[in-house]
C-alpha cells in the first residue's frame, strides 16, 4: 500500500484582510477629520468608549484585588479621556485644526518609519520581553518618519493656503528643523504607548485586546500610539496653562 504524501497547506495571509481594514479606518477618520464639529466629536467618544471597554478587559486579566482594579480602571479613565478630550480640543477652530492633523500624522508617520526600518536593518530588541518586534532601529526609523510626515504636513497645508499659515495653527510657525524634532519625540511617546499596551496584554496573557477590527485585533490595539500622545500633549497643555495662570 502506497501512502501518498499530503503537502501541508500553507497559512493564508491577512495581508489583504489588513489591508482592506486599514482602507476603511483611514477613509473614516479622514471623512471625520474633513467635516469637524459633531462628526470628529462623536468619533472621537466612540473610539474612545471603545478603547476604554479593552482597556478594562485586559485591568480584569491581571489585577485580582478590588483595589487593583479600582486603581487600574480609575487611571484608565483618566489616560483614555485625556486623550480623547486633547484630540477634541486640538480639532477646535480655534487651533484651526492643524495640531489634531499633526498628531495623527505623526503617529501615522511613526508605525510606517518603524516597519519599514525595523523589517529592512532589524537589529537588537528594545524589550523582548514585552514587544519580541520591536527593535532600536524600527524606533529610528519612526522618529525619522514621524518628522518627515510632520513636515510633509506642513507642507501641504501651507500650499492649500496659499502660503498663509491662518489664525491659531501655532505649528505652522515652527521651522521645518523644529517639527523634525518634535516628530522624534512623538514618536518616542508613541513607542512607550505601544509597549504599555504590549505589557497590559501580557499580564492579562492575551494577543490582542479584541477582535473588533479584521486583522488588526482590538481599537486598543490599533491607537495605543495615540492615545499615549495626546495624552502626553494634553498634560503639556495643563501644564502650560497652569504656568501662564
Amino acid at each position: 500500500m502506497n501512502d501518498k504524501v499530503v503537502p501541508l497547506l500553507k497559512p493564508r495571509s491577512d495581508l489583504g484582510i489588513r489591508t482592506l481594514s486599514s482602507v476603511a479606518m483611514m477613509s473614516v477618520a479622514i471623512i471625520a477629520i474633513w467635516l469637524g464639529g459633531y462628526a470628529l466629536m462623536g468619533l472621537v467618544i466612540a473610539i474612545g468608549l471603545g478603547v476604554l471597554f479593552e482597556f478594562a478587559k485586559l485591568v480584569l486579566g491581571f489585577a485580582h484585588s478590588l483595589q487593583a482594579r479600582m486603581f487600574w480602571l480609575l487611571g484608565g479613565a483618566i489616560y483614555v479621556g485625556l486623550a480623547c478630550f486633547s484630540l477634541m480640543l486640538f480639532s477646535a477652530p480655534f487651533f484651526g485644526m492643524t495640531p489634531a492633523i499633526m498628531l495623527i500624522a505623526g503617529v501615522i508617520g511613526t508605525d510606517v518609519g518603524a516597519y519599514f526600518a525595523g523589517r529592512s536593518i532589524g537589529g537588537p530588541k528594545i524589550a523582548p520581553r514585552i514587544s519580541p518586534s520591536k527593535t532600536w532601529s524600527g524606533l529610528l526609523g519612526g522618529m525619522i518618519g514621524a518628522g518627515l510626515m510632520m513636515v510633509i504636513i506642513q507642507a501641504g497645508i501651507y500650499a492649500l493656503r496659499g502660503g498663509n499659515a491662518g489664525d491659531g495653527d501655532v505649528y505652522l510657525a515652527y521651522g521645518w528643523f523644529r517639527l523634525m524634532l518634535m516628530g522624534a519625540a512623538l514618536a518616542v511617546v508613541a513607542q512607550m504607548g505601544d509597549f504599555f499596551e504590549s505589557w497590559m496584554k501580557r499580564r492579562a496573557g492575551v494577543k490582542d485586546s479584541g477582535r473588533l477590527i479584521p486583522g488588526h485585533g482590538g481599537l486598543f490595539d490599533r491607537t495605543d500610539g495615540l492615545i499615549a500622545v495626546a495624552f502626553a500633549a494634553g498634560v503639556v497643555t495643563i501644564f502650560q496653562s497652569v504656568a501662564v495662570s
